[in-house]
């Protein structure tokens, strides 16, 4: 419910410039006047203002109830949305301008965009090398250096994030995608050489509000290289190593390790908790459950006091908690943040700590 409130103030917040008397169609008869505030998760968010209109007078009183909350709707369960002032599009996506040149750096669009935010890019303007005007759509021809060999050569292209690994997106002047991944969105033209290039491309994305398409420092920009050497030797990411110490009282205890889908990590824990005193002392493997009672634990199938883990996703959602006990070696599965936790459902009476190192 806190994470909800958090987002919806966001959003409100976000959605300041766009509060506008609006009025939403339902397919249930009902006709409801407020404020489109975004579309977050496939639902529109609206903020329902007091005395609005109702044409259906069966569901005047549910209405009444709702006067001043706010409210999500699936799409499928409006007819239409009336915007005044403005087009629907405009409460559901960021719109965010730059200038593409084409430098030794890839450009940072400024824009952070989220897994599975469908992102429009538009794009115009020329880029002149030597006597080739190049479009965003390209050239004919194609450029074995260039980061894409086989696009065409110029063509405006982008890629999440600074990761070399991450893949690369053919955009040139029109393209609509969703994002695989989470990260800043960068942008250049698919071309090996850049010293002789002058103008560049004017870019406009927009991407669903709510979802993505954050416009501020909250998430700084990295500098990503288009140069081969550089790409090449950042996929060789060394090995780190910390110890952390898990409170036996933990629900949550923040790594600060920002982990990728794909690496992997090893755990070694050790130290003793009592996790309660019903179950006394037990190691990072936890205790034996005896399969009585109600089993409301992170991870039901560990014991009582284990040492388990999860990732809070870049949505800020938690991943499915999963056991480390005393050591694990194991793929990381999703992007994230890693936090260690002790698999209990009840650390009013825990006490003690583990030691878990962890190599990364």
């Amino acid at each position: 419910m806190i994470r909800r409130i958090l987002l919806v103030l966001v959003i409100m917040v976000g959605a300041a410039t766009l509060a506008a008397a609006d009025t939403i169609y339902l397919r249930d008869g009902r006709t409801i006047q407020g404020t489109l505030l975004g579309f977050v998760n496939g639902r529109f968010v609206v903020r329902v203002e007091p005395r609005y209109s109702v044409n259906n007078p069966r569901t005047e009183d549910r209405n009444r109830r709702d006067e001043g909350d706010i409210q999500y709707f699936r799409p499928e369960e409006i007819d239409r949305i009336e915007i005044e002032g403005r087009s629907l599009d405009e409460g559901r996506y960021d719109t965010h301008n730059v200038q593409v040149t084409l430098d030794s750096n890839w450009i940072d669009s400024g824009v952070y965009v989220r897994r599975g935010t469908r992102v429009q890019v538009n794009a115009s303007g020329v880029i002149t090398v030597g006597r080739n005007r190049i479009t965003p759509d390209g050239l004919r021809s194609t450029d074995p250096t260039a980061p894409l060999p086989n696009a065409a050569e110029g063509k405006l292209i982008g890629a999440i994030g600074d990761d070399p690994r991450a893949p690369i997106i053919e955009l040139g002047s029109s393209r609509e995608f969703t994002a695989d991944r989470s990260g800043r969105l960068y942008l250049t033209a698919n071309r090996g050489s850049y010293t002789d290039a002058r103008g560049s491309f004017n870019v406009q994305i927009r991407s669903e509000r709510g979802l993505g398409g954050d416009v501020s420092d909250e998430y700084p920009g990295r500098i990503r290289s288009r140069d081969r050497d550089n790409r090449d030797r950042d996929r060789v990411r060394t090995p780190q190593e910390i110890t952390i110490n898990v409170p036996g009282t933990s629900r949550g205890t923040d790594t600060g390790i920002d982990v990728r889908a794909g690496d992997q990590i090893i755990f070694a824990a050790t130290g003793t908790i009592v996790a309660g005193r019903r179950v006394g002392e037990v190691t990072p493997d936890g205790a034996r459950t005896s399969g009585i009672g109600i089993n409301v634990r992170p991870v039901p199938t560990a014991g009582v006091g284990a040492l388990i883990a999860y990732i809070r996703l870049p949505n800020g959602q938690m991943s499915q908690a999963y056991l480390i006990g005393s050591s694990l070696t194991t793929t990381v599965p999703t992007d994230g943040r890693l936090f260690l936790a002790i698999n209990d459902d009840d650390y009013s009476d825990n006490s003690g700590s583990f030691s878990v190192r962890i190599r990364y």
